[in-house]
Order: structure tokens, then sequence, then C-alpha cells
């Protein structure tokens, strides 16, 4: 993991492909508060209800200024078919070669029922108008995550 990656720091800049065959530079992004939150896999539970949390509370997000964007290893087409499923507002990336999970130290390695994998670690990063990381949740547990991000924004 990238020692770089801690709160205060600037948060590693990043292309990726959205739905919709998009591309997107955190650049670009700059000016407004950004969630981005890194999950393992579309559709499957966790990720599904993290997904929808964040979508069930997205118009809060919006009235903050704050953009969401969400970040797993599934393709552009594969990401389009869980926004549509579930109605999700906000822009999924594509990282199908890990190169922003690299970036942002969420490419662990895993274990589960005594194997061990590599897979995105459940993560969230907030980052500020200018590009810095001002705060990080790692290991992240599902239930109540929503609330604790919009609470550290209210906050700042």
């Amino acid at each position: 993991m990238s020692e770089t990656i801690r709160e205060g720091a600037k948060a590693p800049g990043f292309k990726g492909i959205c739905d919709g065959n998009t591309q997107i530079e955190l650049s670009s992004l700059l000016g407004k508060k950004i969630i981005i939150y890194f999950y393992p896999k579309d559709d499957t539970p966790g990720c599904t209800k993290e997904s929808c949390a964040f979508a069930e509370s997205y118009k809060n997000f919006q009235a903050m200024d704050v953009e969401i964007f969400g970040i797993s290893k599934d393709s552009v087409a594969r990401h389009e078919k869980f926004k549509l499923k579930y109605s999700l507002p906000f822009k999924l990336i594509s990282d199908e070669e890990g190169i922003i999970c690299e970036a942002y130290g969420t490419w662990q390695e895993k274990k589960n029922y005594g194997r061990t994998y590599m897979g995105i670690e459940r993560s969230t990063f907030l980052i500020d108008e200018k590009g810095f990381i001002t705060r990080i949740w790692r290991k992240v547990r599902v239930n109540g995550h929503v609330d604790e991000v919009m609470k550290a924004l209210e906050k700042n």
C-alpha cells in the first residue's frame, strides 16, 4: 500500500471509464467534495446494500455539494446493469486493471474460510475541493457506514 495514502495527503489522481463509456478524471472533479467508495463486486449482497445506502442518501449528499463515485474491478457493462437494476444515481468507475485500487491501497490480501486471495478492501475516501483526502474509512462495515460519512461531512 502506498505510504502517501493518509488523511491530509493529496489524493492520487486517476482516470477511469464510467457507465455510458465516459471517461472521468479526478482533476476534472476539483471544486466539489468527492466521495469515492471501493467495493468488491457488483450485485453481491454487501456491495448492493452499500451502493443502495449511498443512493438513498444521494439527495442529501448533493445538497452538500458532494459527488459520489463507486469503484470496483467490474466491467463498464456490468456496472451499467448494476446501476439500472438498483436505480443508482451516481457514476460507477470500472477499474478492471486495478490501477486505481493500487493507487488508493485497496487491493489487499484477504482471507475467507481459510483461503487467502487478493481482492478489494471495502474502503471510502472523502476528498476535499482542492483534492486532499480529509477522511479515510478502511475495512468498512456496511451497516451505518453512509450515516458515518454524512456525519463526517456535517463536521467539515
